[in-house]
């Protein structure tokens, strides 16, 4: 397969191995056991391309439906984006519990720092809080079985791509996202091959739920169009951290990555007034990496 860098558009061949591979990448010390995801694992990775088969000619079966979502579910909760975008929220309920301490008087200003309060350090930039990206992951593993149980009991679109010409790329985060039916939800697309992907509508219902027969799964097959393929690789991406991937070599790729090579997933944090304190709601938008994030189209 062709690979090619969001950051100053170096292309290159590889194989998936050299790719995928991070080492240690998930071992994590905040778990009692802190390779527990590789169990996990052992359940998604050798089901995997046979799975991809029965999606293909509509023979799921619950084992191939945890490979296919668990695959989902591990990325966002272990990648390097994954742990990324979700240390935001962390970082701001630490500046929003430091807004609500000095509001009790029991964080005063320190005279070192000429009087300024913590929240207006943290308000201009000069103070961050930095949150270790292995405890955001660590929460991910921990819910990773409840995500992907969400994930397999949602409304899947089978995307076919019968276009020779533009394959679905891939990337080094391949759970692309988009508006969903609702404000702040999002669907997941997740390219499975260069003629095969899932859109993911999930439905808040089965959070809570953990159901692994998948008995509320429902499929749609969608043979996609040319703008709808665009639609999907523009999406793919923008969701991609660093680097894209794609299975033959065309001379438009280059150009079209460069379109939204500025572009990563981002969380959307708003501060909520709820009684005494403020309540946290966070979705996720493409946006560019220098500015504002963008809401996610709907397709």
């Amino acid at each position: 397969m062709y690979a090619i860098r969001k950051a100053g558009l170096k292309s290159y061949q590889c194989d998936a191995y050299s790719q995928c591979r991070i080492d240690d990448g998930s071992t994590n010390p905040y778990l009692q056991e802190p390779r527990i995801i590789e169990e996990f694992l052992k359940d998604v990775e050798p089901r995997y391309n046979a799975a991809l088969e029965k999606l293909r000619f509509g023979q799921l079966d619950p084992a191939s439906i945890f490979a296919i979502a668990g695959f989902a579910a591990y990325v966002e909760s272990c990648s390097p984006a994954g742990t990324r975008i979700h240390s935001l929220p962390i970082r701001k309920t630490l500046d929003m519990a430091a807004e609500l301490l000095e509001k009790g008087g029991h964080l005063p200003p320190p005279p070192c720092l000429g009087g300024e309060s913590l929240t207006e350090l943290l308000n201009s930039g000069r103070v961050q809080f930095n949150v270790d990206p292995k405890y955001p992951q660590s929460i991910g593993i921990q819910t990773v079985i409840e995500r992907l149980s969400v994930w397999g009991n949602a409304r899947w679109d089978i995307l076919i791509n019968e276009g020779q010409d533009s394959p679905f790329f891939t990337s080094d985060y391949p759970v692309a996202i988009e508006s969903g039916e609702r404000p702040g939800l999002v669907n997941r697309i997740v390219p499975l091959a260069p003629d095969l992907a899932i859109r993911i509508w999930p439905d808040l219902r089965e959070r809570g739920n953990v159901d692994l027969e998948f008995r509320n799964l429902r499929i749609r097959r969608v043979n996609v169009g040319k703008q709808q393929i665009i639609a999907i690789n523009t999406a793919i991406v923008q969701a991609a951290e660093t680097t894209v991937y794609y299975s033959s070599d065309r001379p438009w790729i280059p150009r079209f990555v460069e379109k939204y090579a500025d572009f990563h997933i981002e969380p959307k944090t708003t501060k909520v007034p709820y009684g005494d304190g403020y309540m946290s709601i966070s979705t996720m938008a493409a946006g560019r990496k220098s500015g504002e994030a963008v809401a996610p189209s709907r397709r």
